[in-house]
């Protein structure tokens, strides 16, 4: 039987995808990084640390993701490597997505930092969506 091909790929190399993937990696990695000072955990403070541990061990991973699509982006053999990140990426893309949302209703200002300096948050929430459709399509 026929392996399913990852078309998801032709998103990330052929239709620019990956500058979303990538922006959406990078606020994931300053969020987790500014985990401690979230709204979410403002009533939790023992439950920070946890967390904080958590968020220790998953950004390294992030870090390497990004590293390991930009030199697909040169090597495209590399692309279908990718494949197995995809519930990274989608949590980035939900994380980054959910961020942008909570900072255009000005729910704290704790999004708007996590934000700060990132000019295309607003045109990428228009993005994120497809982003996560054309990621899980395969034929």
């Amino acid at each position: 039987m026929p392996q399913d091909v990852w078309i998801g790929r032709i998103f990330l190399k052929d239709e620019g995808g990956y500058e979303i993937i990538l922006r959406a990696l990078k606020h994931y990695v300053r969020r987790l990084k500014s985990i401690d000072r979230s709204p979410e955990l403002r009533s939790t403070p023992m439950f920070v640390q946890i967390v904080q541990q958590e968020a220790a061990k998953t950004c390294p991973r992030v870090e390497q993701l990004m590293e390991k699509i930009k030199n697909a982006l040169q090597n495209p053999q590399l692309l279908d490597r990718i494949q197995e990140d995809i519930p990274l990426i989608e949590k980035a893309l939900g994380c980054y997505m959910s961020d942008i949302q909570k900072y255009q209703n000005n729910t704290d200002e704790f999004y708007a930092n996590v934000l700060s300096g990132n000019k295309f948050a607003l045109i990428d929430l228009q993005n994120i969506s497809t982003a996560l459709e054309k990621l899980k399509q395969f034929c």
